[in-house]
């Protein structure tokens, strides 16, 4: 049983700031990030705004506010996943819900030093991160491979992107979902690093598992990722030849292949240019979604300056 949040005088002036910020900034929404049981009914009345939204892995927490007509987001449960990961995932969550409209800008409210209590406030700025995506080509994209597998492919692909490997910049290339045809499309490069061992060693939903993938990224050929989000394969040289491609100039082999697959399967491929860091995510032969790596700061969040957060990444 989870101890419930108290309403100290420090919370409620918190709350209050956080009302006040989000008229000043004319954010769509509020999404909470709790950690434990809050008082639904009293923080909708301190903060008098109803465009909140409750995102949690905890069911108790996601009950109590849904029984208060909050709209819920329900987290996949990584231990490991950073606030960053959390607040990215409600994000898209979101938007692919149409509870917020893309483009708009979105306060978060979490837990940064004491999980007994809410202490932080960050702005998201939808319009940098997602740009021109809407909830509809979010949920198109999330018909051939669900949501929470896709958004942790682009992360792994922004960090690599963004970080390189070994102090350089390297490419990679990713296909998602529709494994067993994407595999009777390619062959192997002649060494597959994940050949032999066990699916729960190979889903990319354990944080050990993502930061291997990283490295085995540096390797020529493609990683082949299921739905469900277990490395399938890796080194794989794609072999689907689709007519009539049309891609941006300077785009390379990569891109080709990326946009070639996925035209050719359901997947999604996601590519990374070594020139550059950028992510583009292909489906149907055409960019879907393209993310600038190496500004990833400013794409994914950002803090806000001044008195209202304690938490400076």
């Amino acid at each position: 049983m989870l101890e419930p949040l108290r309403f100290t005088d420090q919370f409620r002036r918190l709350i209050g700031n956080l009302r006040l910020l989000r008229e000043e900034l004319e954010a769509a929404a509020v999404i909470v990030f709790p950690e434990s049981i809050l008082d639904w009914t009293k923080f909708r009345k301190a903060l008098e705004d109803e465009n909140v939204i409750v995102a949690a892995t905890n069911e108790e927490i996601l009950k109590a506010a849904a029984a208060e007509k909050f709209p819920v987001i329900r987290l996949h449960s990584d231990a490991a996943a950073s606030i960053h990961e959390r607040i990215s995932h409600a994000v898209l969550e979101a938007v692919a819900d149409d509870l917020i409209p893309h483009g708009s800008r979105v306060l978060s409210f979490y837990s940064a030093m004491d999980p007994a209590s809410l202490d932080s406030v960050s702005v998201v700025n939808l319009g940098e991160h997602l740009d021109r995506l809407s909830g509809r080509d979010l949920r198109q994209l999330e018909s051939s491979v669900p949501l929470k597998t896709l958004k942790t492919v682009v992360d792994i692909a922004v960090d690599i992107g963004y970080e390189g490997r070994e102090g350089s910049p390297i490419g990679a290339l990713f296909v998602v979902g529709d494994s067993k045809k994407v595999l009777s499309l390619s062959r192997s490069a002649g060494f597959d690093p994940v050949k032999g061992y066990h699916r729960k060693e190979r889903t990319l939903f354990d944080v050990k598992v993502r930061e291997a993938v990283k490295e085995i990224a540096q390797l020529d050929g493609a990683i082949i990722v299921s739905a469900d989000g277990v490395v399938e394969a890796a080194a794989r040289i794609l072999e689907s030849k689709v007519a009539m491609l049309s891609l941006s100039p300077g785009l390379g082999a990569r891109h080709f292949a990326a946009a070639a697959i996925s035209r050719a399967t359901s997947a999604i491929a996601v590519a990374i240019s070594q020139s550059s860091g950028t992510v583009r995510i292909f489906r149907n032969g055409e960019v879907a979604l393209r993310v600038e790596s190496r500004q990833r700061q400013p794409l994914v969040w950002q803090d806000l300056k001044g008195d209202y957060t304690v938490d400076r990444r």
